[in-house]
């Protein structure tokens, strides 16, 4: 994964995670999720930050994301099933609570 650990520069005061619950067999078969790579890890807490914005698509797994340096933005959480946009320049923490395993792909800066 891209996403760096433990970067200082993190501008999340007005980033937002997109979330979208159960898109359609079109819709992934349109942004072709299954040429993009694959990405997995264990349940465990993962310090983040996200210098390009990452689109994923969850075949398993739990996820609360919760956004650093903002106080009005609440976690985010998202599992199997969902499309997810993760704005650039976002840095965070994931609580894994299920096993990840996801398709991912990094816009071009």
């Amino acid at each position: 994964m891209d996403a760096q650990s433990n970067s200082n520069s993190c501008s999340s005061s007005n980033l937002r995670i997109i979330v979208q619950n159960n898109p359609s067999e079109a819709q992934l078969s349109e942004l072709g999720i299954k040429s993009w790579p694959k990405w997995a890890c264990s349940p465990g807490l993962y310090q983040l930050k996200f210098d390009a914005e990452e689109t994923c698509y969850l075949l398993r797994g739990k996820v609360k994301v919760y956004p650093k340096n903002t106080k009005e933005m609440a976690p985010v959480e998202f599992g199997a099933g969902d499309l997810v946009i993760i704005p650039k320049g976002l840095c965070c923490t994931w609580d894994v609570t299920l096993a990840v395993d996801k398709y991912y792909k990094f816009q071009p800066s």
